[in-house]
């Protein structure tokens, strides 16, 4: 690649020179032409083909380089070869010329470029990479633009070659037209700014606005297609109907209301859905308590005199079902009525466009958010169904400890209940047919979460492939496949961690022809809309991230589209997201990290902190764990971060904060953090980087200099 560059650099360089030493550009002047026309046409007369021949490869070259003269030569070709022929060698040396220009930048300068400004360019070379053609054309179709400049610009953007050449092709046709056919009358020409008066820039500018105008009218096509079989109500009830009240459908509803739009709330079972029923909140008590329990254990760590730590179960699951029900008014009918929500219990199900069916009843909105969520998928596995089965929906229900505990599936769900099952006093054998623990994550993270839970006396198999359940005389046994053959587990309860299913089943989405993406959610596009004008889904339905904090950050665009889209849309921000996994260690991790990076081909340098020598690590018990930074080559620009250790949920915010607001690691280094906590970790990181990258030299010079002031 570099040897190509250095030829390219070299042709352009030797050809600029010779265009400028011999003063080549004298003979593309409006005057000159016009002096010489009877000449040039006396000429083409006696070699018609030949002249043809030399005005086409010149026109390539004069394009190519991005010198002046492209408007005289095309004026040359008007005059020379007539409307028709001049047109023809035009249309073609300018887009040939215009695709070689491309083609230099993008070999030059485009991998500098995309490299230096990636952040700045990510949305850019998302909106080409999907309507690239679409913005061409329309800076074609104005001749007030350099097609020079745009000839450079593109190659520095995500638009193949060969849609470059054919959208340059047609949308310079009108305005070579133009320059050709003054061509013809270059004797009445007095100067260039005569050929493209203020009437007909403002045609070309109406002509520029035609693609993106076709495709909006494309677009209220399609839906009036889609709408045609419905009959749309004369009036509506509500601006917005959400169904589902789970996170996002909570926030959707709360943002309806704050900004006065009249809202209903359709909800089946219980208000806050997953996340605070049989998710985050009873996952995250659940884990507190086991967590004590370990600290009991541990009294000698902490200089106190051993405990004996018996676990009361019962009261563990009742205390968790507490904390639900303190936290449950935050969610509740009552204090959503009060601020403006109708919320209505019954099944959903959309009949139209703007019509929702709830047991009998018949809504009416001018907007529908789809906030369904989604449920623990059950594998299809003999004997399972037979036998009585947990999933982190029903394990909250348990009021026994079973002695042991089957755990398959070691994502987060299954890691975190396996570790805070295990703690509790529960034999636990955790499962999963994956090369490791935690799969998303980076190996050297999974395997400290997997030392830590063999320590705690777990037993983790990877590789474990499930293949049927059976019943014995000492319970309930599972065989599966493994690298060593055939193996059995017994057990007495099995919790099923395998992933989650979107609740799409009975919202009449099939009927209304919304589709299904690949994970069976619903299909939804950047503004978080479904196939059919006027319904919008978020959260765990719609994906891709599964979390809570996603599903409300995901309820807001949809809301502010639904409600306002048509006077503007926002596209839903994707680029900075968290997450964390409530182990002990914890794991948290924003951006990319060190597999995703050579998964995608991204440059990358990294930076490690061992959070066993930070004080406030030490002086907690809790000295374990690594900060790893990902950052971009010789910048300090974070890509992406993780944390395992103690609080590193809480630690990852700083990260997380520092990539949405574009702040590098020097500041971070630069910021001044409390002494001690656990927080320094993230500066002591930032202290790593900057000391790799310490100037030898001018550390150097310092020497010398302190070394000449003792004499």
């Amino acid at each position: 690649m570099r040897s190509t560059q250095i030829v390219v650099i070299a042709v352009i360089g030797s050809a600029l020179a010779a265009w400028f030493y011999f003063d080549l550009g004298v003979y593309l002047q409006l005057e000159g032409l016009q002096q010489r026309s009877d000449d040039l046409r006396q000429w083409y007369a006696q070699h018609p083909l030949l002249a043809g021949l030399l005005y086409f490869a010149l026109y390539v070259v004069v394009t190519a380089l991005s010198v002046p003269g492209a408007a005289v030569m095309t004026l040359a070709g008007g005059a020379l070869f007539g409307f028709w022929y001049g047109l023809l060698l035009v249309s073609f040396a300018s887009s040939i010329g215009a695709t070689l220009a491309f083609l230099a930048a993008r070999l030059l300068l485009r991998d500098w470029v995309q490299g230096r400004f990636a952040r700045q360019l990510r949305a850019v070379n998302a909106g080409f990479e999907k309507d690239g053609a679409f913005y061409l054309f329309s800076l074609r179709l104005v001749p007030v633009f350099p097609f020079f400049a745009i000839n450079l610009l593109m190659g520095l953007l995500p638009i193949r070659t060969g849609r470059f050449y054919w959208v340059s092709q047609l949308g310079m046709l009108p305005g070579t037209a133009v320059y050709v056919n003054a061509g013809t009358q270059l004797g009445q020409l007095q100067s260039l700014s005569g050929i493209v008066s203020p009437p007909l820039l403002g045609s070309f500018a109406l002509l520029a606005v035609f693609p993106l105008l076709a495709r909006w009218l494309l677009r209220r096509v399609q839906a009036r297609r889609l709408l045609a079989g419905f009959r749309r109500p004369r009036t509506f009830e509500d601006n917005l109907i959400v169904i589902g009240a789970g996170s996002a459908g909570l926030v959707a509803a709360l943002i309806a209301a704050t900004v006065k739009a009249k809202v209903t709330l359709i909800e089946r079972q219980r208000m806050g859905g997953d996340c605070l029923n049989t998710g985050c909140v009873p996952s995250k008590a659940l884990i507190r308590s086991a967590r004590i329990a370990q600290y009991a254990r541990r009294a000698e760590d902490f200089g106190l005199q051993p405990l004996a730590v018996t676990v009361d179960f019962p009261a563990v699951m009742e205390r968790v079902q507490q904390v639900i029900g303190r936290i449950a008014p935050h969610d509740s009918v009552e204090r959503f009525t009060g601020l403006g929500v109708n919320c209505v219990q019954g099944d959903a199900r959309i009949v139209s466009p703007w019509e929702v069916r709830v047991d009998g009843q018949t809504l009416t909105a001018r907007n529908i958010v789809i906030a369904t969520g989604a449920r623990p998928r059950v594998p299809d596995i003999p004997g399972l169904q037979a036998l009585d089965y947990l999933t982190s929906d029903t394990v909250w229900e348990v009021r026994q400890a079973p002695r042991r505990l089957l755990v398959i599936g070691a994502g987060p769900i299954g890691c975190e209940l396996a570790q805070a099952f295990a703690r509790l006093g529960c034999h636990v054998v955790l499962t999963t047919h994956a090369e490791r623990l935690l799969p998303r994550e980076d190996p050297d993270v999974a395997e400290l979460v997997l030392q830590a839970f063999r320590r705690q006396g777990m037993d983790v198999h990877t590789h474990y492939e499930p293949r049927a359940f059976s019943a014995t005389a000492d319970g309930p046994r599972c065989e599966f496949d493994t690298p060593r053959g055939l193996r059995q587990v017994l057990f007495d309860r099995v919790l099923l961690a395998v992933g989650r299913s979107a609740n799409v089943e009975g919202l009449g989405l099939e009927e209304l022809g919304i589709g299904l993406g690949p994970a069976g959610t619903v299909a939804v596009d950047d503004y978080l809309r479904t196939s059919v004008p006027g319904i919008y889904a978020c959260g765990d339905v719609a994906g891709p991230y599964l979390f809570t904090h996603m599903a409300s950050h995901q309820a807001w665009y949809a809301t502010v589209n639904a409600l306002f889209g048509g006077l503007r849309r926002f596209k839903v921000d994707y680029s900075v997201v968290p997450w964390a996994t409530f182990t002990d260690p914890e794991v948290a991790r924003v951006g990319l990290n060190e597999s995703d990076a050579r998964r995608r081909n991204i440059p990358c340098e990294v930076t490690r902190y061992d959070i066993e020598d930070l004080d406030r690590a030490i002086a907690d018990g809790e000295a374990y764990g690594f900060v790893k930074v990902l950052t971009e080559p010789g910048r300090d620009r974070i890509l992406g971060a993780t944390i395992v250790g103690y609080h590193a949920a809480e630690l990852i915010n700083e990260f997380v904060l520092a990539m949405k607001h574009g702040i590098g690691l020097n500041k971070v280094l630069g910021t001044i953090h409390i002494y001690p906590t656990l927080a320094e970790s993230n500066k002591f990181v930032a202290g790593a980087w900057r000391q790799a990258r310490k100037p030898e030299q001018l550390l150097g010079l310092a020497a010398r200099y302190h070394r000449w002031r003792r004499g």
